[in-house]
């Protein structure tokens, strides 16, 4: 067993779950234009959560969660986190995206991942995917000038999950720690902050008086 990794990998899942969740609970004071983006963007945490847990398992001891674990890992860096990236775009602009336009991204996600498996290329395919996400991220926070807040946000989201991917990884050591055990620990933080990057987006027009200004009654 590698406790360090069952430990991170435990802490990941976690953080994970509870964005999840507050995802969840806030989109019961969002309107219908934003449900799509929402429910993507829970898929997204869920995939990630999921994955970790898997890792969980699989690090604990069990070999039987090695092939759950990696379908889980892939599921979570091919749909889930450009989910989260693209859910920041409407709701960063204001856009309301009809439920058939959402299946589109979804089924696109998947078709280009089927096409550069087919084509060996799927590290090439991942690198640019996670850029283009992170971009999307990092875009949604700085549109959002004067504030300040989502925009640095968004920056430091991006720069953890760079370093976590590109300078980190998940194979070998880095001195006496595991590589895995520091790309979990550097996504621990990432991915609440980014369920708070898209909780403070204002999300369609329309939505915005009513969740900024809530009626009060008696």
């Amino acid at each position: 067993m590698q406790y360090s990794t069952v430990l991170s990998g435990g802490m990941l899942a976690l953080a994970c779950l509870a964005c999840a969740v507050a995802i969840g609970k806030a989109r019961k004071r969002y309107g219908e234009a934003d449900q799509p983006a929402l429910f993507c963007a829970l898929l997204g945490f869920l995939l990630a959560a999921a994955a970790a847990s898997a890792g969980v398992m699989h690090y604990a001891g069990d070999p039987s969660w090695q092939s759950a674990h990696l379908w889980l890992s892939q599921a979570s860096s091919f749909l889930g986190l450009p989910l989260l990236g693209v859910a920041a775009l409407p709701l960063g602009r204001g856009w309301a995206w009809s439920r058939p336009n959402w299946g589109r991204v979804v089924l696109g996600l998947c078709a280009f991942f089927e096409l550069f498996r087919q084509m060996n290329l799927l590290e090439d395919y991942r690198l640019l995917l996670n850029l283009a996400t992170l971009l999307l991220i990092v875009y949604a926070g700085a549109i959002q000038w004067p504030r300040r807040t989502p925009a640095c946000a968004a920056t430091v989201v991006a720069g953890l999950f760079l370093l976590a991917t590109l300078a980190v990884g998940s194979d070998g050591l880095i001195g006496p720690l595991r590589r895995i055990d520091l790309l979990q620990a550097l996504l621990t933080p990432a991915y609440p902050l980014l369920a708070w990057l898209l909780l403070s987006l204002p999300g369609h027009a329309e939505d915005c008086t009513i969740r900024e200004n809530p009626v009060k009654t008696l």
